[in-house]
């Protein structure tokens, strides 16, 4: 398709696509329903390679660099800069927010074959698609990162307020014993 045009005006008309397929996939991003995001769907599961996330910590050194780039809102003006709070709902909140993060990163992604589809293989979609690959994958990998810790946070709070529960009940009935 664009194979014929010049490389000035192949670059120009790919660049526009890819701004207008960023916008479009914002857009479908928040309107699909939260389900889409489920944590529970097998796309956001930890792969065995990231190790719980140690692999981003690791390898990565994400901890260094993370803070540095920018940060969108998510739904409902939802900050995902650090946690607000630590109840279950919460972290629920933002761990849905990171798979919707996720999935607007990973589907900015697919332009790349959509740039070789209408390009084939020239400097221009190579270029872009790198472009594009290296400007999403920073935070597709935040976002898993900082999901697993989440996760991780999630089980020590919900093991916490089942002791708790536990002690509750052992102090009820001890109560409930003594006033017999």
């Amino acid at each position: 398709m664009l194979r014929e045009q010049s490389t000035v005006n192949a670059f120009f008309i790919n660049f526009i696509l890819g701004v207008i397929w960023h916008y479009a996939v914002l857009f479908v991003c928040i309107s699909l329903n939260n389900s889409v995001f489920s944590p529970e769907r097998k796309l956001y599961h930890c792969r065995k390679w990231e190790r719980g996330g140690k692999f981003y910590s690791d390898v990565l050194k994400i901890n260094k660099w993370k803070d540095t780039l920018p940060q969108h809102i998510g739904k409902d003006g939802f900050s995902k800069e650090h946690i607000e709070d630590v109840s279950i709902e919460y972290l629920d909140k933002f761990i849905l927010e990171t798979c919707r993060g996720e999935w607007n990163h990973k589907m900015n992604c697919v332009l790349v074959i959509v740039l070789f589809g209408i390009n084939g293989v020239t400097g221009v979609s190579v270029i872009l698609s790198f472009a594009t690959i290296a400007g999403n994958m920073p935070f597709i990998c935040i976002q898993r990162y900082n999901r697993f810790r989440l996760q991780r946070l999630k089980k020590t709070l919900l093991r916490k307020m089942e002791r708790q529960n536990k002690m509750l009940v052992c102090t009820t009935a001890e109560n409930e014993s003594l006033t017999e």
